[in-house]
């Protein structure tokens, strides 16, 4: 175990007994202040010392060592927090991306799975399982570069989840260290089922995840991409919800959608749609007339086989009940690993131009199906309607394919709608300031509450107790409670949070 350590309290360094940490570089202040902030570039919290674990019995040592200790201990995967979740500020860093050994193949109560170290990216994950097995997970994100503890901890949702769940309900089993210091097995079917349904969406609050053991389904070859467009918010919720509510082995594989501005701009508008820019255009005279300052593009996905003659003709018949505008229509045929990298290229362009170092203030929003029609009025048709720099994603799933025996809030309804403003301005003076789109974002948020939507925030992220109670409702908060003290009295674990604290540890109700 290597350790980064800056300015540390005399009892850290001399308590440490016989859990080994080695001081690399006592003033590597560097290493430290990149721990220290997130893709969200707006929190600072540099951390005492950087803990880069091998295996999972140096994680329980770096737990312990840090209760013993009374410092706070956050694991930190591939940095992607937007409010600094994966920080702590004066404690120590878990460096799970050290945990990443090998991927090994597994049998399960229901099938294969993969035996995955919890720092291992997603991308690793599909890149073994694919071309080593040809198997896949069945749910996965839309960015790959996550680690597996990471989405575990939160929820984990893409264009699969109406089918097949979010990545919480896709586990088998899981290895974690608790709050003691403690490392388990755990899984619904063992006496530590508790724990196993705490920890997945638990926000890392109940104990840091290090292995996972993930179900395997046989891969598909390559995948019918398609994008259509509407015109008419109204239609475009009706078709997608009678798509994932009506799935069975005739429908497609991924839903997904987003709104985009009704204009030329290549970052908010038409360019967004086309799949290949270098042979695809939108035809913006197919736009009918007296259309609003926004349009939405459903975006389907078919499995398919090599040879498989017939994937055209299957995808032609599923699109002719939908409601799009006929004319605005863009297919490509990619392969499975492909399309699942499909963020890689957009990554690709934002290092390039400068806005993946710039700040993300992204706002995720759960809204049942019940209100989006209203919040499309109210939010992304006046607050949103010159866009965000970035996507605007708005899909359903289905609140059947979650487990409430897990930590996550999910709106009340059988369908709610995910709702992603992921942002990606030029820094000022090109773009807006941080501080600009935090309160766009407000503004959002305070149009859900006082028009009385059913919404829950997803990855949220709050400043005090009242509103995470708020958050979790009176049955989920006390469940939350009992949980934190049970598996982490102390509550030295993800202080970045901001639901609990050395200071003010939970009290079982």
């Amino acid at each position: 175990m290597i350790a980064y350590f800056e300015n540390l309290p005399r009892r850290l360094s001399a308590t440490a007994g016989d859990d080994d940490f080695n001081a690399a570089d006592e003033t590597n202040n560097g290493d430290l202040k990149s721990f220290g902030s997130d893709f969200g570039g707006m929190i600072t919290s540099v951390p005492a010392a950087v803990i880069q674990p091998s295996n999972a019995d140096e994680v329980a040592s770096a737990v312990r060592f840090a209760r013993a200790n009374g410092l706070a201990l956050a694991a930190r995967g591939n940095g992607h927090s937007i409010h600094g979740q994966a920080g702590a500020a004066g404690g120590l860093v878990l460096d799970m991306r050290v945990l990443a050994g090998p991927i090994g193949l597994t049998g399960g109560p229901r099938g294969p799975c993969a035996e995955v170290p919890a720092g291992a990216l997603w991308a690793e994950v599909l890149e073994w399982a694919v071309t080593e097995h040809g198997l896949a997970p069945p749910s996965w994100t839309d960015y790959l570069g996550l680690t597996v503890g990471g989405t575990l901890s939160n929820g984990g949702v893409s264009g699969q989840t109406f089918r097949h769940g979010p990545q919480v309900v896709n586990v088998s089993q899981l290895e974690v260290v608790t709050g003691d210091g403690e490392r388990r097995l755990c899984s619904p079917e063992t006496g530590e089922a508790d724990l196993f349904f705490a920890v997945l969406g638990g926000l890392g609050q109940f104990g840091v995840i290090t292995r996972a053991w993930i179900p395997l389904l046989p891969a598909p070859d390559a995948v019918k991409w398609i994008r259509v467009v509407y015109s008419d918010f109204a239609r475009y919720a009706s078709d997608a919800e009678s798509l994932v509510n009506g799935y069975g082995p005739d429908s497609f594989d991924y839903v997904e959608g987003f709104a985009f501005v009704n204009c030329n701009d290549p970052v908010n508008g038409y360019g967004l749609v086309p799949l290949d820019s270098d042979r695809q255009t939108f035809d913006p005279d197919r736009v009918p007339q007296g259309s609003g300052p926004l349009l939405y593009c459903l975006e389907l996905a078919l499995h398919c086989r090599h040879g498989d003659d017939n994937v055209d003709l299957r995808a032609a018949e599923m699109l002719k009940p939908l409601g799009y505008v006929k004319g605005l229509e863009f297919c490509a045929k990619v392969s499975y690993v492909d399309f699942l990298s499909r963020v890689n290229h957009s990554e690709a362009e934002a290092r390039v131009n400068g806005t993946w170092d710039a700040p993300h203030p992204w706002l995720n929003i759960f809204v049942s199906a019940c209100d989006i029609v209203d919040f499309d009025r109210e939010v992304f048709r006046r607050i949103l309607r010159r866009g965000v720099g970035g996507p605007m994603l708005v899909y359903p799933m289905l609140r059947r394919m979650w487990d409430q025996r897990m930590s996550v809030s999910v709106p009340d309804g059988e369908i709610f709608y995910l709702v992603a403003l992921l942002r990606f301005a030029r820094p000022p003076p090109d773009g807006p300031s941080a501080e600009e789109m935090m309160a766009e974002n407000q503004a959002v948020v305070d149009r859900c509450q006082s028009a009385g939507y059913n919404y829950k925030l997803y990855l949220p992220h709050y400043r005090d107790q009242s509103q995470w109670a708020v958050h979790f409702g009176e049955k989920g908060w006390s469940r939350f409670l009992d949980r934190k003290a049970r598996y982490d009295p102390a509550a030295i674990l993800s202080p970045g949070q901001l639901i609990f604290s050395p200071e003010a540890p939970p009290h079982r109700r």
